[in-house]
């Protein structure tokens, strides 16, 4: 069985307000963007950005159709090993899905959690599919199939938003 697949364009912009222990975040920030357990990309680190970091960092990777989530987790390198700073997870339906079509540019904020679930800071990130998925429709008028607008002989494809 074939298993369909979506290309995302995810850039890491910045974040805000990050902190560990309820002290900001001095600097060395990076960002892990997690698609699925196996399927996981990193950003590069920001190393004097604070507590405020900028990293404008653009990812490009394949999510496949049965994703549900996409999951940013900001950590920060310590002589100690990396720290957890914070935690979120973006639905699929806040970029695939609404009125506007899916190679669309969204910019997009979240709250961050940290790992005992209180606020922590904001990470902003754009997202953009790359490569979209036709619907069935699509591909049916691309088969001239379909039912005749007007007497016209294009088959063309009519879009109903229900109420």
């Amino acid at each position: 069985m074939e298993t369909k697949s979506r290309t995302l364009e995810i850039t890491i912009l910045s974040g805000e307000d990050l902190r560990i222990d309820n002290k900001s975040v001095k600097k060395n920030a990076f960002v892990v963007v997690w698609i699925d357990p196996f399927n996981f990309k990193t950003t590069k680190m920001d190393v004097e950005g604070g507590s405020c970091p900028s990293w404008n960092d653009k990812i490009v990777m394949d999510m496949a159709m049965q994703t549900r989530f996409v999951s940013l987790e900001v950590k920060c390198k310590a002589s100690g090993g990396d720290k957890t700073v914070g935690f979120a997870r973006i639905p699929v339906t806040d970029f695939i899905g609404g009125y506007s079509p899916e190679t669309c540019l969204h910019f997009l904020s979240y709250r961050l959690r940290d790992p005992k679930g209180m606020k922590n800071g904001i990470i902003n990130v754009s997202v953009r599919v790359k490569e979209p998925l036709y619907a069935c429709s699509s591909q049916a008028a691309a088969a001239g199939m379909g039912i005749p607008i007007d007497g016209r002989k294009d088959f063309g494809v009519v879009t109903g938003i229900p109420i």
